[in-house]
C-alpha cells in the first residue's frame, strides 16, 4: 500500500490535477470515479496505472480485478491520500491516469462544434457531454477556453471525452477545416435569425461563446450567420451550456 506523498505515483497524479501544462508534458490527465473508470475500460482507452483505497464498493473491487487481468498497474493507497487527490468531497475510491490521446477528426464533418472562450470546467464539460448525445463529429476548442482535460470537465463530460473527438486549434486552423468541410459556421447571438426559423440540415459548425462576453472577434469573423433562441420569458440570456444543448439538439430535431 502507497502511504507517503512523496511516491511517485502520488506526486505525478497530483501534478496532473494541476495545470494544463503538466498533463501536455506528462501525455497524461487524471479522472475519478467508477463510472468513468469503467467509461475508459469500455472504450479500450490507454491507461498509465490506477490507484484505489479501502473505502472502494464492490463494484469498484470487481472493476480492479478486471483492470489486473488486463496487465494494467494497479495500488492501493492510504484513504487520506486518496481524499487529497480527489477533486470531490466524497472521492469513490478509485482514480486512473490515462493517456493523453485524440480521436481524429473525420475527413468529411457535417456537424462541428466550436467553444469560444468557454471558462467554466462545469459548462464546458457539461457542453462536451451535450455534443456526445447529440451526435457532434467533434469538438475544437479555439485559444482562450479551458483545457478539456482537467479534473473538473472530464467529470462533467461523463464519458464523452472517450469516445468524442475534441481538438484544441487555432483560429486558422478551424477556418481551415471548415473550409476544407464546407461547413457553413453559424454562431449562437441573440440577435440572430430564430434557430426555429433557420436551415439547421446543412453542413454545419456551431460556435458557443463564452459566459461572460460571448463570441470573441475572431469567431464572428468565422461565423456566415448568427442564430438565437427565442425566449418568452425575462430573462436577458441562457446559460451557455444550456443555451448549446438547446442549439446542437435543434439541429438533431430537424435533421430526424
Amino acid at each position: 500500500m502507497i502511504t507517503s506523498s512523496q511516491n511517485p505515483k502520488i506526486k505525478l497524479a497530483r501534478a496532473l490535477l494541476g495545470r494544463p501544462k503538466e498533463r501536455l508534458e506528462a501525455g497524461a490527465f487524471v479522472m475519478d470515479g467508477v463510472r468513468l473508470v469503467e467509461e475508459a475500460v469500455i472504450s479500450n482507452w490507454g491507461f498509465v496505472f490506477v490507484l484505489y483505497d479501502d473505502s472502494l464498493s464492490e463494484r469498484g473491487m470487481v472493476l480492479v480485478e478486471s483492470l489486473k487481468s488486463r496487465g494494467i498497474e494497479v495500488e492501493m493507497i492510504s484513504s487520506s491520500l486518496m481524499t487529497s487527490l480527489s477533486g470531490t468531497g466524497t472521492p469513490q475510491g478509485i482514480l486512473a491516469v490515462l493517456e493523453l490521446a485524440q480521436l481524429p477528426i473525420p475527413n468529411l464533418p457535417n456537424f462541428l462544434l466550436i467553444l469560444d472562450q468557454i471558462r467554466d470546467p462545469g459548462n464546458l464539460g457539461t457542453l462536451l457531454r451535450t455534443a456526445d448525445a447529440a451526435g457532434a463529429q467533434a469538438v475544437l476548442l479555439p485559444p482562450e477556453t479551458t483545457d478539456a482535460f482537467a479534473p473538473k470537465v472530464v467529470r462533467a463530460g461523463m464519458g464523452a471525452h472517450f469516445r468524442l473527438p475534441i481538438h484544441s486549434k487555432t483560429w486558422e486552423e478551424i477556418e481551415q477545416i471548415s473550409k476544407s468541410a464546407n461547413l457553413q459556421v453559424f454562431l449562437a447571438d441573440m440577435g440572430g435569425l430564430s434557430c426555429w426559423e433557420t436551415d439547421l440540415r446543412q453542413p454545419l459548425a456551431l460556435v458557443i461563446g463564452g459566459e461572460a462576453q460571448g463570441a470573441s472577434q475572431p469567431a464572428r469573423k468565422l461565423a456566415n450567420k448568427q442564430i438565437s433562441i427565442p425566449m418568452e420569458g425575462g430573462a436577458e440570456s441562457l446559460n451557455a451550456a444550456v443555451a448549446g444543448s438547446i442549439l446542437m439538439f435543434e439541429i438533431v430535431r430537424q435533421r430526424k
